[in-house]
């Protein structure tokens, strides 16, 4: 199985320190990126972002580029942790198409939901916030992967 690493910024490389702020409640935001260039496997992990112990996810966003142009798109990656890989996500196939008002480029811009559909979720250890590739693209464009994670510490 390979691993895809964030190559973006390294932001979830274990030098890159997990913010936290000087506490109560002061909106935090963790991000990476990562750009696909061969179409993923089933089962490659991104590491996009770290989160310090003690984070308060309260939501944030997955934006995809149209990395699947087949006309049944089959390209999936789910959001979460090593141990509960769709915690903030099981979105299904992403198709990437153009929404008018909305997306009129394409891709795909998804709210975090999963476990945060209950409330905001604690972070009991520092955690990297990974993509899971459940299926790869049927016809794959190159393109990039956005994370974004709003949190607060107490």
């Amino acid at each position: 199985m390979a691993v895809l690493y964030n190559l973006t910024n390294n932001r979830a490389a274990s030098t890159f320190p997990a913010y936290s702020n000087g506490g109560g409640g002061q909106l935090c935001v963790a991000y990476g990126s990562y750009d696909f260039a061969v179409n993923p496997t089933i089962a490659d992990t991104v590491e996009f972002c770290r989160l310090p112990k003690g984070a308060i996810v309260l939501g944030g966003h997955l934006r995809i580029e149209d990395i699947d142009t087949n006309a049944a798109e089959t390209f999936d990656m789910d959001i979460g942790t090593a141990t509960d890989p769709d915690a903030f996500g099981n979105f299904g196939p992403r198709t990437g198409d153009a929404v008018t008002d909305y997306l009129p480029e394409g891709g795909t811009l998804l709210p975090l939901h999963g476990t945060l559909k209950d409330g905001p979720v604690t972070i009991t250890a520092e955690t990297v916030v990974i993509g899971t590739i459940v299926a790869a693209s049927a016809t794959f464009a190159a393109g990039t992967a956005t994370l974004v994670v709003h949190y607060v510490t107490p």
